[in-house]
């Protein structure tokens, strides 16, 4: 594994195989893990970004709380080629003046309750994806909002990158996999979110269960969920 905390050191560096790309903001866990692995499949390199990403934050004490686990990734990712872990200076050379919008599905669900937020998604992920120049980039399909919005971003601006959408992972009771998952305190209740997300009744149902919830909806066939725990933010799709 090569590690590259320049992104110059990066940009000078020359490969002729393809290459997959998995973005993440580190405290990696057994689904980033199963993008990689999807990745090592598909190209004869993988490259892994670990960068946690400040401007998609729309609250200051989250991206405070958000666990910083740069060592122990690093020893998940032995097997795989190459690791990015840039720091915010070298990301956001000119401060965050530049950016980029969407008008639309930006505006719903996540984006209605988290404001700013997919600007600093999609202007990271944009940054990311041309550093990395990778042939295929790999995203799960728990932030199901998300990867419709990556997607149209990547054919709206004619990136030649093609995004690869992966299933959720899951643990043992059903909970879908998150870096967040690690502040539970109620770690037992939060398998009820998947479980009580697919009732008719789903809302009632979780806050009586005592889950603070921001919605619940159907979107493009799925029924998409937020809610709140231990003052922890899960989402989740069925």
């Amino acid at each position: 594994m090569k590690v590259f905390h320049d992104l110059q050191e990066w940009r000078r560096f020359k490969r002729t195989e393809t290459l997959g790309f998995v973005p993440t903001m580190g405290a990696l866990h057994d689904g980033h893990l199963s993008l990689i692995r999807r990745s090592q499949q598909e190209n004869q390199r993988t490259l892994v970004s670990i960068f946690i990403n400040p401007t998609q934050f729309n609250d200051p004490k989250d991206f405070q709380n958000y666990p910083q686990t740069l060592e122990q990734d690093l020893a998940k990712l032995q097997h795989i080629d190459y690791v990015l872990a840039p720091n915010a200076g070298q990301i956001y050379p000119h401060g965050y003046h530049y950016k980029v919008s969407e008008d639309k599905i930006s505006n719903i669900l996540e984006g209605a309750h988290r404001p700013g937020h997919f600007d600093g998604m999609l202007t990271v992920v944009l940054k990311l994806l041309n550093l990395a120049r990778a042939d295929r980039a790999y995203f799960g399909e728990k932030d199901f909002q998300q990867l419709q919005l990556v997607r149209g971003m990547a054919e709206d601006f004619f990136l030649d990158t093609e995004i690869v959408a992966c299933p959720t992972v899951r643990e043992a009771d059903g909970l879908a996999m998150s870096s967040r998952n690690i502040r539970l305190q109620s770690r037992e209740k939060a398998g009820l979110f998947p479980k009580l997300l697919k009732h008719p009744n789903a809302r009632a149902l979780l806050e009586e269960a005592g889950f603070e919830v921001d919605y619940i909806e159907n979107w493009q066939g799925r029924t998409l969920g937020a809610v709140r725990l231990d003052n922890v933010r899960l989402i989740d799709n069925l």
